[in-house]
């Protein structure tokens, strides 16, 4: 009986386990969501004579343009929020038929705090009834009930938004789940960000009002709460990037300290604190005087120096009486002088030094055990990649040196600089207007007069008035033909004018033309001839002759006879305006 017992109050106890788990995976699967991606971008707002519709990516005009305002939230999706004169909301599709009728008020959520081509969520939309809001998708299934005050973007996560009830503010998803709970006074994303995983890690700063004010508190993504609502001010270090653990900086009565999620590493006894990424190492004040502080909360260096200032992997701290004391990492003094800064750079195996000879700042290059590499001759020196910088001669001219101070590129340029996603070099000669672009292993590619320089794509272009240089990220040109492979014509340049040839290099259009733009990847180029710009389609056809003035744009682009404008925070139309 004594046995049976035991067996029944253990088969109880696994329910209510398995329960459990159940309900977490329930609960874990809800906070999870996917944001909508656009593949194709099929319609645009389209601006005539100050009134608002919508276009295809044909040019064709879908939506009449007769309304105060035009929002498309995903622009592959026929859903068109239009705004009449009377302030009301009709929500059309591509055939101008009405949907989402038995909804008031649909609206889009403008997105806050987010880099994205697209300005709102791609996945819901806000309805209202009787004064409250509610989500539906763009199909018009409801995903929650209209029980909200108010719904907004939360800021920097697309896909979670904030609402209130009740003058209280929480987060939910797109999918409708709650994510903070409905009983804060702000909340807002903490703003941290990686290269991996973009704002996915982002946790929430939540406040409360009470009678001595504002307090605040923090949840991680998961909404765990790691401080209480009791400080004055938190904020998130979001330089210490360390995925499993969450640095916090709070204030209580005025003093500083920092959390380690929920361990206190440094105690609420400072006027500030401030984190250095490149040393990992937090600066300490109290009363004026500064220390170091790790970020394991040990406390390195006393509080005594008047100031510390980091260069590259050393502290010079500042006493009172004027001296500096040059610190390590770990707190100890340094074998350099208080008059030379040390950079390290390629993980170490360089360092760059920093000095001030003769009343000038001269810099030089160490090896990793500090063995002197290069003079400190240069005035100006910026670790490139292998063993190659970027220096700057006492006559203000900059070249390129390697690490044995071997000239590889002359010392005759104003600037150079590295390439955005590649090891290509630019390099400028101002008084010849002359653009230089340079392999990684220094080989000069392509060397023009009055050119500008842009990126198509995955690749470079040069241009001037005689041809245009594409090159690839590893350095090899190539030409248009190879990269816009969906194309039919291509520009050609013959005697300063520009026109368009075909794969075969037989001109279509003839040179007519001072400037033209390559084929969109809706099939239409503009065309530019006495400081006004037309359009042209992919068989050849002028869409429309030269008669847009468009000043400030550089090359425009065309969507059929309409161009495109970007205005405010990256929204656009089209329009025909001249």
């Amino acid at each position: 009986m004594k046995n049976k017992k035991v067996i029944i109050s253990i088969f109880i106890v696994l329910v209510i386990l398995a329960i459990a788990f159940m309900i977490k995976g329930a609960t874990d699967s809800g906070r999870k969501y996917s944001v909508e991606t656009v593949e194709n971008v099929d319609y645009f707002v389209l601006q005539k004579d100050g009134k608002y519709g919508v276009i295809d990516k044909t040019a064709n005009i879908v939506v009449e343009p007769s309304y105060e305002n035009v929002v498309i939230p995903n622009p592959s999706k026929a859903v068109f929020i239009c705004y009449t004169e009377n302030k009301d909301i009709k929500v059309l599709n591509e055939k101008n038929e009405e949907i989402l009728s038995n909804y008031h008020d649909v609206s889009a959520i403008r997105l806050k705090n987010i880099e994205s081509p697209f300005m709102y969520e791609k996945s819901v939309l806000v309805y209202r009834e009787a004064d409250k809001y509610g989500l539906i998708d763009f199909s018009g299934k409801k995903i929650t009930e209209a029980i909200y005050e108010k719904i907004d973007s939360l800021g920097f996560k697309e896909g979670e938004l904030l609402v209130e009830q009740k003058g209280k503010f929480g987060v939910i998803n797109i999918k409708g789940t709650n994510l903070v709970q409905i009983k804060y006074e702000t909340i807002i994303a903490d703003g941290y960000y990686t290269e991996k995983d973009k704002y996915d890690k982002t946790g929430y700063i939540v406040g409360i009002k009470t009678d001595e004010g504002y307090r605040y508190g923090y949840l991680d993504v998961d909404g765990n709460g790691l401080l209480e609502t009791e400080y004055n001010d938190v904020a998130r270090i979001v330089d210490a990037n360390e995925d499993e653990n969450i640095y916090l900086l709070a204030s209580k009565n005025g003093q500083y300290g920092v959390y380690k999620n929920r361990t206190q590493l440094i105690n609420h006894e400072y006027q500030s604190i401030f984190y250095n990424k490149n040393v990992k190492l937090f600066i300490v004040e109290k009363s004026k005087k500064y220390g170091i502080v790790d970020i394991e909360g040990n406390k390195l260096v006393d509080i005594k120096y008047s100031q510390i200032d980091v260069s590259g992997k050393y502290l010079y701290a500042k006493l009172k009486d004027g001296t500096v004391d040059v610190l390590d990492v770990k707190g100890n003094k340094a074998d350099i002088t208080s008059d030379e800064a040390r950079i390290e750079v390629n993980d170490g195996k360089y360092i760059i030094t920093i000095q001030n000879i003769d009343n000038k700042t001269m810099y030089g290059v160490l090896d990793e055990n500090a063995k002197r590499l290069i003079e400190s001759k240069y005035t100006y020196m910026k670790y490139l990649f292998e063993d190659y910088f970027i220096a700057c001669n006492i006559d203000g001219k900059l070249g390129i040196i390697n690490s044995k101070d071997e000239t590889k590129v002359d010392f005759v340029y104003d600037s150079i600089q590295k390439l955005r996603n590649c090891n290509l070099l630019q390099a400028n000669v101002t008084s010849e207007n002359k653009l230089v672009i340079y392999s990684e292993k220094l080989e000069k590619i392509s060397e023009n007069i009055n050119s500008e320089l842009s990126y198509e794509g995955e690749y470079i272009k040069v241009s001037n008035q005689e041809k245009n240089v594409y090159i690839d990220k590893t350095g090899k040109i190539t030409t248009s033909k190879e990269i816009y492979i969906n194309s039919t014509l291509f520009p050609i340049s013959q005697d300063l004018k520009w026109g368009f040839e075909d794969k075969d290099s037989q001109i279509k259009v003839e040179c007519i033309y001072d400037q033209v733009t390559e084929f969109n990847e809706y099939g239409f180029a503009g065309i530019m001839k006495d400081g006004k710009w037309g359009v042209i389609d992919n068989t050849g056809k002028v869409v429309i002759e030269p008669t847009y003035e468009l000043k400030d744009t550089g090359k425009p682009d065309f969507l059929g006879s309409y161009y495109k404008v970007t205005y405010g925070y990256g929204e656009c139309y089209y329009t025909n305006k001249n």
